[in-house]
């Protein structure tokens, strides 16, 4: 079973703390639709004197906003209608971290509830507690590890925007994959990245670079599904603020130009409430064998791909990196470490997991790993039948095939009737219009492809 990282605090220790005027800010966040975290500073006495026993709010509009945090219509939750009251920010003290990259400052993650202590249950983090509290119904517990790629570049955010984010200078100029000197030339930032990150709670394992210019991955121990969330959307904000700090930007955007983009594998496997061994049985032949368990639950991940794709690869850009022979799947079938499948079945005995290989940069981490394991957990209640595997090329199979654009994808969502019933109407209605509201300012846009396209030759 995993275990507490000891450099968490405890809401004692960070008492102590504030009293010691080692600490003087809180920041409570929770994590948005669109994967950021959102939330408030408070003044360390502040947060102890008031907040710890009459905890905080914020405006129910933060689940209804478009990237730019406009208000936009057509959430059932929130509208100019129903006024834009307040939700209630519930601190988990389970997750009270020191942000070393930050003066005094630590950050508590929370989730959302209503002013009557009701869920709000189209907040991402509950979506995926809600499917990991079906999992312990079942006996099972999810763990899981995200692997989360961006590109560095040497520029401040500022001068990026005002660049209108052309020409950028990346921190390497060629293919840095696995690349000692390469990834040299960026340690700097890594390795504040990388320090900062254990110091927050944080079981660091290493920096690799990878094949666009300027790209990089920080990888991360596994941990119980709902912990790894929180610190995946911890880091990824954390990682901007310390390249910030270093007079750089980066980016996790699932496509930023032509070549690779950014991925986000997720691995994920399930354990047994007593830390027992579920998808794999030791008594076999070869040092064992996959479960029925195990099939099941690769069964329903498959089944239900398609149609939980749009919490898999939430924006527009996210399809552009679905693309034949890069990296990024493009059929619906599993393989024996075969990176050319959306799921790709990699460990044998305790380590024996499945990869999603579907998920990018920019997705959210709540909503895929609820994703999968509301699919998994589908896949074994209905005793789905594993496929056979492919073996192969998977590219160039006769596989169905991951949707390729987010209009695509929302249909598929908008109608799953596996969804509904997963995820309950609230929930597949919300991130319906979340789809809507992405494709409404994407079809209103004139991109940079149009105008060199057009502006002289049309």
């Amino acid at each position: 079973m995993t275990t507490r990282h000891p450099n968490l605090l405890s809401l004692e220790q960070l008492r102590v703390q504030i009293e010691e005027d080692k600490v003087d800010t809180v920041v409570v966040a929770f994590t948005d639709m669109q994967g950021r975290l959102q939330g408030k500073r408070l003044h360390g006495q502040y947060f102890l004197d008031y907040v710890v026993e009459q905890g905080t709010e914020g405006c129910n509009y933060l689940l209804s906003v478009d990237v730019d945090m406009n208000t936009v219509d057509g959430y059932a939750m929130s509208s100019w209608d129903k006024g834009y009251g307040d939700m209630e920010f519930a601190l988990d003290f389970d997750t009270i971290r020191l942000l070393t990259h930050l003066p005094a400052t630590v950050m508590i993650q929370c989730d959302l509830v209503w002013l009557d202590h009701a869920p709000v249950v189209q907040s991402p983090r509950t979506i995926l507690k809600a499917q990991l509290a079906k999992a312990a119904e079942a006996g099972f517990t999810a763990v899981a590890g995200t692997e989360l790629e961006f590109i560095v570049f040497d520029t401040t955010y500022e001068a990026a925007w005002d660049a209108g984010y052309q020409d950028l200078p990346a921190a390497n100029q060629y293919n840095v994959d696995y690349s000692i000197v390469g990834t040299t030339r960026v340690e700097p930032l890594l390795r504040d990245i990388r320090n900062s990150m254990y110091a927050a709670g944080m079981n660091v394992e290493g920096a690799k670079g990878e094949c666009n210019f300027g790209q990089h991955e920080i990888g991360f121990l596994f941990d119980e599904a709902l912990v790894t969330a929180d610190n995946h959307a911890v880091y990824k904000t954390a990682a901007k603020e310390i390249a910030a700090a270093h007079g750089q930007a980066l980016t996790f955007m699932a496509k930023f130009n032509e070549r690779e983009g950014n991925s986000c594998h997720i691995h994920l496997s399930l354990r047994g409430t007593d830390d027992g061994i579920v998808f794999w049985d030791g008594t076999g032949p070869d040092g064992g064998e996959r479960t029925p368990a195990y099939d099941r639950f690769i069964a329903g991940v498959l089944a239900t791909m398609r149609d939980f794709t749009l919490l898999y690869a939430p924006n527009v850009n996210s399809y552009k990196r679905f693309a034949g022979g890069s990296f990024a799947p493009t059929a619906v079938a599993w393989g024996l470490d075969n990176r050319t499948c959306a799921v790709r079945l990699v460990g044998k005995g305790p380590s024996a997991r499945l990869e999603n290989r579907v998920p990018g940069g920019d997705t959210n981490p709540y909503l895929a790993l609820g994703a999968m394991v509301a699919g998994g957990l589908y896949g074994i209640e209905h005793e789905l039948e594993l496929e056979p595997e492919q073996t192969g090329n998977a590219y160039a199979s006769d596989k169905p095939k991951v949707p390729t654009t987010l209009r695509e994808a929302r249909e598929a969502w908008a109608g799953s009737a596996i969804a509904r019933e997963v995820f309950g109407d609230e929930v597949v209605d919300h991130y319906t219009n979340m789809a809507d509201v992405e494709l409404l300012a994407f079809d209103a846009a004139v991109t940079d492809w149009e105008l060199r396209r057009s502006f002289e030759r049309m």
